[in-house]
């Protein structure tokens, strides 16, 4: 999988479609004011603030939103109070589905997700059912035809974990969450600048779907990422039918 599956493609689309009507703008504040509320206010002295100024920095959201959201979050201005949730189930063909959300209402939040999930065939299941098939892991891609010596000296120096090179040609450097940022600045200042960088959960092993079972998966997976208290759907399915169209 490696983020490079389809419905990691898809989210990328959805992304900028997301990104034109505001939305990715509401996820981001959420993000930084939880991020402000349960660690240190200071982006210096908590690495989860700082990952997520610098997704808001660059989805271009305006640097006094940013700072007026961090101040909601540490108590300096008044604003919403959120709660992070995750929620984990199964797919109609058994693949790993895992839902972090941050709400001001988690009883509405827990039946949009437990509607979605019955609609299309999923199964809600109890806390811990699916979280340990995937690892917390910062993931900074890059695409086929990258110079992969040159990568891979930059990524060792700046203190990245591994190299993955996958079946497209694409490679992903994998890091420790705590040096993420650090890791990625350093790969940028060698020149390095990547397709794509998060911290994600990354799924240990793929449950490959075809024919309706990856339909309906994408239909799920899809109605879960437009639903407005979720932050991210993460999931170990690997579609191995191309002709699967993108619904929504």
């Amino acid at each position: 999988m490696a983020g490079h599956s389809k419905w990691a493609n898809i989210k990328h689309k959805k992304a900028a479609e997301d990104k034109k009507r505001g939305k990715i703008f509401s996820r981001l504040s959420r993000e930084i004011m939880v991020a402000a509320r349960t660690g240190s206010p200071d982006p210096d002295w908590n690495p989860r603030l700082r990952l997520a100024i610098d997704k808001a920095y660059a989805a271009n959201m305006p640097k006094d939103n940013v700072e007026r959201v961090r101040q909601k979050g540490a108590g300096e201005l008044e604003g919403e109070a959120y709660e992070e949730a995750r929620f984990e189930g199964y797919g109609p063909g058994g693949a790993a589905i895992m839902v972090d959300c941050m709400t001001d209402n988690r009883n509405r939040t827990v039946a949009e997700v437990r509607h979605a999930f019955s609609k299309h065939g999923g199964n809600l299941g109890t806390d811990g059912s699916v979280s340990f098939l995937f690892t917390y892991t910062g993931v900074i891609s890059y695409p086929a035809g990258t110079d992969e010596d040159a990568l891979m000296e930059a990524a060792l120096e700046a203190g990245a974990d591994e190299l993955e090179t996958n079946d497209d040609g694409s490679m992903d450097v994998l890091v420790d969450p705590e040096s993420f940022s650090a890791v990625r600045d350093g790969l940028i200042e060698a020149g390095l600048e990547p397709e794509a960088a998060e911290v994600t959960m990354r799924p240990q092993n793929t449950a490959e779907l075809t024919g309706e079972d990856a339909e309906r998966t994408l239909k799920l997976l899809e109605m879960l990422d437009d639903l407005d208290d979720v932050q991210n759907v993460y999931t170990n399915a690997s579609f191995a039918d191309e002709s699967v169209a993108a619904t929504g």
